[in-house]
């Protein structure tokens, strides 16, 4: 087993991001776009935007950190007025009121258009920042920070030509035993940063629940416990949690996510139920990341093959790595974790994804509440047989079939949904 494939992963796809990951990608190509124009009088520049249907599926509805704003055009003037794109996902953390007022009038003003791109990637987003006689372009492809073009004027600047794309009928080149494998025995000390994901997750799962964003699903749950309407316990502490999590989070907070897979809603999902878990049962630290490192390895490995954007609510992978992370806490073993990844696959495969936006918490509490569900039925050796629906006896095939459903089965799904959403617009 190479131990550094799986660190490198964990260190790849896990990073933290302040807002919603497609509008702040766009934030951070126009971000990078200004900084190659540095003398440029932010008020008077123009911003025109190509994007793939995906990001602005995802970019269109979200709140907008730092603003009581929501979508696309905004997102682009704050970066290119004052976002730092040194900072990666974190590109909007230094925005000032003064910055929003420029951008806000940039948007009045109506200096930001918005195109379909001629791509055939996900996640494509072109940035064109107009200045007087000057211009520059950046491209992000592929992932959320990954720039691959930057052009001043008619001069290149930075070129990167993508590598090809792994086929989807390939979800990763590894197995959730190997996972297991590594989780169970890795060197604590080469994985403690997720302590930290564990803590800043935390952390604005608190402030969901102190004041009032966006739907307050997780802020509700908590109510109607004190109101004893519904009891208290580990699953509802969970479910309170990451909920609450998602529901600042789309509303604009500020406060930084550890992400996993490009999306900070994943992210929560991934790590919030196994540390309410963690919590409820007061295991130490080292269990703790033994299964967080579980809960994410398992996610990225089933979201690898589904891509970064898709039509499948990517809340339904990240708490299928959770609902693995809760069984093994809980005294799972590794056929626990195949028991899992079969009960979740059975219970929701097909919640689609209709765009980032407030209602995200209400997919990720149902997904926890799948995931804690999952977990106990494993841990009891029961689990949905290979003889139902597309479940095989075999568990990489039953994440293959997941993986063929939410790409080539749901195209048609994807551009239904664009069509709807674009026509309320």
């Amino acid at each position: 087993m190479n131990q550094n494939k799986y660190l490198d992963l964990l260190r790849t796809e896990i990073s933290p991001a302040v807002g919603c990951t497609e509008p702040i990608a766009i934030a951070l190509a126009c971000a990078k776009a200004r900084e190659v124009m540095p003398d440029c009088d932010p008020s008077m520049i123009s911003i025109e935007l190509s994007l793939s249907t995906n990001v602005i599926k995802n970019a269109m509805g979200v709140g907008i950190p730092g603003t009581d704003m929501v979508g696309i055009p905004i997102a682009a003037a704050l970066g290119a007025v004052g976002g730092d794109a040194g900072i990666g996902l974190e590109v909007l953390s230094v925005i000032t009121p003064a910055d929003f007022t420029i951008a806000a009038r940039l948007v009045e003003q109506k200096r930001v258009s918005v195109a379909i791109a001629d791509s055939s990637e996900k996640l494509y987003v072109k940035v064109t920042l107009i200045c007087g006689k000057d211009y520059s372009t950046v491209v992000i492809q592929r992932e959320h920070s990954h720039i691959t073009d930057i052009r001043l004027n008619d001069t290149s600047l930075f070129h990167e030509d993508l590598p090809k794309v792994p086929s989807n009928d390939v979800v990763m080149d590894t197995s959730i035993s190997e996972l297991y494998e590594f989780a169970t025995t890795c060197d604590l000390e080469t994985v403690d940063f997720l302590l930290e994901g564990a803590r800043m997750n935390r952390s604005i799962a608190n402030e969901g629940l102190l004041r009032d964003y966006g739907l307050r699903v997780g802020k509700t749950i908590r109510n109607n416990i004190e109101r004893k309407i519904i009891a208290e316990d580990m699953e509802k502490f969970a479910v309170e949690l990451a909920a609450a999590a998602a529901d600042a989070r789309m509303a604009g907070c500020m406060m930084p996510v550890m992400t996993n897979s490009g999306s900070g809603n994943q992210g929560i999902t991934v790590f919030l139920p196994v540390v309410a878990v963690a919590e409820k049962l007061g295991v130490t630290d080292e269990r703790l990341v033994r299964a967080l490192v579980l809960s994410n390895l398992t996610a990225i490995h089933i979201k690898a093959g589904i891509g970064r954007l898709s039509a499948l609510c990517g809340a339904t992978t990240a708490a299928i790595g959770a609902g693995c992370g809760i069984a093994w806490l809980l005294g799972g073993d590794l056929a626990s974790m195949y028991a899992v990844i079969n009960n979740m696959i059975g219970d929701l495969a097909g919640m689609i994804c209709d765009g980032a936006k407030n209602s995200c918490s209400l997919k990720v509490a149902t997904s926890v509440e799948s995931a804690f569900r999952s977990a106990l039925l494993a841990i009891d050796r029961l689990e949905v047989s290979g003889k139902e629906g597309i479940i095989e006896d075999d568990i990489e095939k039953s994440i293959r079939n997941l993986v063929q459903i939410s790409t080539k089965g749901m195209e048609e799904t994807d551009r239904m949904i664009l069509d709807i959403m674009v026509s309320k617009e």
